[in-house]
């Protein structure tokens, strides 16, 4: 038994010269390590395949597989062992190679079985140190649950951070509704960061960026002479995202055939590439996130009941800016960057603003006035000139009227909308949204085109 740690050491030994391992076995047993040996680096894969070791003394010089391409190969598996070196033949060179191969010491022969172990001591120490260091990083992380690129004090946000550390171990397909521009590929990201699955792929598709014939062979591939221009075979992205992880963004809009289809995904891992009559299977985390509300869809037919239910397993809602308006001074800061200033009485406007564009505005906007401002200050005359006079009369309401913040939401996309003489591609540029949530906007809030001109 070491002093270092209450159980035995896990040690590895690997020489071909048979009478040095027997004697550092007879060695280190006594010391109470437990001892592996072999005499080649192909059984010493074997070894590290099947098991942890805490320390790893191996030669440098052995027939069939040398030790430093040994060492390389345990890198590139993410072996953790510390390595001590021995070598008969040392030079600067073969210690430097060792040593960017992650060897943690290197000694030459003949050494003292009391040299060696001096070193795998100093070995023992590296890793349980390094080990303690990695557990300080998870419990800071823990401590500090905002995730990276998010930023909010507002309580749903709060809401929001703690729905993200529950579920990022979890397989389990999550949906994140929003409206557009509120950030639900950040949510998508950080949630794939803080799970099990961080080192694996995380693979994007936007389903409203594709018709839905290319969406579907991007999704599950296709053969060879599948459709026209299908001259090679090519893999889909739950493919590409095999172990990992496959974000989906604007969800709701799968077409009927496709619903079918990502139902059996979802159901048992299995899919056909377009074209193919063989079956595949995957293994992939399923994140979707979409703008629309689900419920409707499914109960006006427009979206598969058991579909909505097989991907709503874990539900992360992310609230609408206009919901969480004291996180505005900290995303503002984030934004503008440290060596820009604000005018004190921006940030109150920016507050009483409904932004229908969400997050996605707000970024557009301050960009807008960094781009106007004369100096590293953003003032008033900067911003876009609807968000000052929407803000201004959210503060100071017609006497005897009142106004809520969805009336003031639609009378700030009418506006938009005239002042752009109904052409649909500037009204969404112009409030930082896409255009089908533009479309869902009018529909929502029954604006139709200007009376003048109605042009796309």
């Amino acid at each position: 038994m070491t002093d270092d740690v209450e159980r035995p050491i896990d040690l590895l030994l690997v020489d071909d010269d048979d009478e040095l391992r027997d004697d550092m076995t007879r060695y280190f047993s006594r010391r109470g390590y437990n001892i592996s040996e072999c005499a080649c680096g192909e059984q010493a894969l074997e070894f590290t395949d099947q098991r942890a070791f805490d320390v790893i003394i191996l030669d440098m010089m052995m027939p069939g597989m040398t030790g430093l391409e040994l060492l390389e190969k345990l890198k590139q598996r993410g072996n953790e062992s510390e390595v001590v070196m021995l070598t008969g033949q040392g030079t600067i060179e073969t210690a430097v190679e060792a040593m960017k191969l992650g060897a943690s010491e290197y000694l030459t022969k003949p050494a003292s079985l009391k040299d060696l172990d001096t070193l795998v001591r100093k070995g023992i120490k590296s890793r349980f140190l390094r080990k303690e260091n990695d557990q300080l990083k998870a419990v800071i992380k823990q401590a500090t649950p905002e995730p990276q690129g998010m930023i909010g004090e507002s309580p749903k946000m709060k809401e929001v951070f703690r729905l993200i550390e529950r579920t990022a171990d979890s397989r389990n397909p999550i949906l994140i509704q929003g409206e557009s521009g509120t950030g639900k590929e950040l949510v998508a990201r950080a949630i794939h960061k803080a799970s099990p699955l961080s080192d694996k792929p995380l693979v994007v598709i936007n389903c409203a960026a594709l018709p839905e014939t290319l969406l579907e062979s991007e999704l599950f591939g296709h053969e060879k002479g599948a459709f026209t221009g299908a001259v090679s075979s090519k893999p889909g992205l739950f493919e590409v995202a095999d172990g990992g992880t496959l974000f989906i963004d604007e969800f709701g809009e799968l077409a009927g055939p496709l619903q079918a289809k990502m139902l059996r995904v979802l159901e048992d891992g299995s899919l056909r590439r377009v074209g193919s009559v063989k079956e595949r299977r995957v293994q992939v985390r399923i994140i979707a996130a979409t703008n629309r509300d689900m419920e409707k869809e499914v109960s006006e037919g427009r979206f598969r009941e058991d579909l909505y239910y097989r991907i709503n397993v874990l539900t992360i809602h992310l609230p609408p800016l206009r919901e969480r308006a004291g996180d505005i001074p900290l995303l503002v800061e984030r934004l503008i960057g440290p060596e820009w200033t604000i005018e004190p009485d921006v940030i109150p406007l920016l507050e009483r603003y409904g932004w229908p564009g969400n997050v996605r505005q707000l970024i557009n906007a301050l960009e807008r006035a960094k781009i106007l401002a004369s100096d590293e200050t953003i003032r008033l005359a900067n911003l876009p000139p609807e968000i000052v006079r929407s803000a201004e009369s959210a503060s100071a309401p017609a006497p005897g009227t009142s106004c809520d913040l969805d009336t003031l939401n639609k009378l700030h996309v009418e506006e938009i909308y005239r002042r752009h003489n109904g052409n649909k591609a500037r009204t969404a540029r112009a409030l930082g949204i896409g255009r089908r949530s533009l479309y869902r906007l009018l529909e929502k809030y029954e604006i139709g085109p200007p009376q003048e001109t109605a042009n796309e």
